[in-house]
């Protein structure tokens, strides 16, 4: 696979006042939704995941999402997902893998030869290093119609200012927003 056809995409799902879990780290709130009649259905989620090569999360948000499918499934599917973090883990599925290192590494040495459309699904320490290392290509901000008022922050201390491009903007009738910026590179 062609390096220059690489796209490394931090997607989080926010609160309108930028939280992406409550303190206990839960996500109830996901549930949240309100009936707006000029939005648009949300694309078939099977087709649009089909389009992600591999998944890259910290070790939070993995442990989350193990504990969330033994109701719902894993979220992730067959895909790839790599799993960064310093602990020791058990790999609940075959398609886990785990990575303890420098994110540079990661990401123009293993994740760029091998795949094109590679989505970070979570954590914020995970989100504020690839910021700060300006080693991701866009932000998806999927906004949901509820406020927490505390919480883990998505954006919280990066320390480093960046110009972005608005690529996109769709609004759903169940009431998210999901925003789509690039970075502007130098």
């Amino acid at each position: 696979m062609a390096a220059d056809n690489f796209k490394l995409t931090l997607h989080m799902v926010s609160s309108l006042d930028g939280f992406i879990a409550k303190k206990d780290n839960s996500v109830s709130w996901f549930e949240t939704s309100s009936y707006y009649k000029k939005g648009v259905a949300g694309q078939d989620a099977e087709t649009f995941l089909k389009t992600i090569d591999c998944y890259v999360m910290g070790a939070r948000t993995y442990e989350h999402a193990v504990a969330l499918s033994a109701s719902y499934g894993w979220a992730y599917g067959d895909t790839p997902t790599i799993v960064v973090t310093n602990r020791i883990l058990p790999a609940e599925r075959k398609n886990i893998e785990f990575y303890s290192g420098d994110l540079n590494v990661l990401v123009n040495e293993r994740l760029k030869p091998n795949y094109n459309n590679v989505w970070v699904a979570g954590g914020a320490i995970l989100a504020k290093e690839l910021l700060q290392l300006q080693l991701t290509d866009e932000i998806r901000v999927t906004i949901l119609p509820v406020i927490l008022g505390d919480g883990l922050l998505f954006f919280n201390h990066i320390g480093l200012e960046q110009a972005l491009h608005l690529k996109d903007v769709t609004a759903y009738k169940n009431g998210m927003v999901e925003l789509c910026y690039a970075f502007k590179k130098e």
